[in-house]
């Protein structure tokens, strides 16, 4: 697999999504429509709420775009190109001062998963270092492990790096090795992962819930990743999902926020692997 720079690959995905923001109709700029995107870990819960937003507000239009990665949406709702943005990481200095809101929706368990032929179902914090070091080849039956990796720079690159000092370190090395497979969005390493013998890498419980590619999801340490070993502090590793908008938001931008907020979303968010939290605009 050919691999591009993260910069070329994000700067291609942003055009894409501020040009096909132009095809929709004028009436999307004055609150009728709403258009939402963002990290790959948000957009299949994202799906289930605008359908069930719709059915109750027929005479609004949401229209989700492909994955931008976290970067990307803060950069299209900024430019006007997204009404909505999903992220999984907070502002960094520089997207502080663009002066948009941050409301975080829900919190997921950050989850290991490997191709449905892998003969495991838990992994240890050990044996994942051991894994990214390259010290650690195959399988339990022999069979080579191809793990699949995220930009450096990626959110999820920076959940597993936390992890552990020396998961960091394990993590560097994975990424200077020659050869390996670095998937760009969340979608694509599901995909990889998907078609590939003997893979492992990084997702989030909600998108593993909410999309049909056939991969495995493992145990970590032990603890099975679910909303209520997240909830109960059980479950160590968690990713954070927002909605960034910019100030003074049309009314349709804050009605879906406001289902969001509702006994129906919330209840969408925790059917969908999502812990939901109070959606603080901050």
């Amino acid at each position: 697999m050919r691999q591009y720079p993260r910069k070329v690959v994000a700067t291609i995905l942003l055009t894409f999504v501020i040009l096909f923001a132009t095809l929709l109709p004028v009436k999307a700029y004055a609150g009728e429509s709403i258009r939402i995107g963002g990290t790959g870990s948000g957009l299949g819960t994202m799906k289930l709420l605008v359908a069930a937003f719709e059915r109750k507000n027929p005479g609004i239009g949401v229209k989700i775009m492909p994955s931008v990665g976290s970067s990307g949406a803060i950069k299209a709702v900024a430019q006007g190109a997204l009404d909505i943005g999903l992220i999984g990481r907070p502002l960094n200095e520089t997207e502080l001062k663009l002066g948009l809101s941050v409301i975080e929706y829900g919190r997921t368990p950050f989850v290991f998963v490997a191709g449905r032929q892998v003969p495991v179902k838990d992994i240890s914090t050990r044996e994942l270092i051991n894994i990214y070091k390259g010290e650690q080849r195959t399988w339990p039956n022999g069979e080579r492990i191809r793990v699949v990796l995220r930009p450096a720079t990626d959110v999820d690159t920076t959940l597993a790096r936390t992890i552990s000092p020396e998961m960091s370190a394990a993590l560097d090395m994975a990424l200077a090795r020659e050869g390996m497979v670095i998937a760009m969005t969340n979608q694509e390493c599901h995909e990889v992962i998907e078609r590939t013998p003997g893979s492992l890498g990084f997702s989030s419980l909600t998108q593993v819930m909410t999309e049909r590619q056939h991969v495995k999801l493992l145990s970590y340490n032990g603890v099975v990743p679910s909303t209520g070993s997240l909830a109960r502090g059980a479950y160590p590793l968690v990713k954070t999902l927002s909605l960034v908008i910019r100030p003074e938001p049309p009314s349709a931008i804050r009605r879906f926020i406001d289902f969001v907020r509702s006994a129906e979303g919330r209840r969408i968010l925790e059917q969908t692997g999502n812990v939901p939290l109070k959606m603080t605009i901050r």
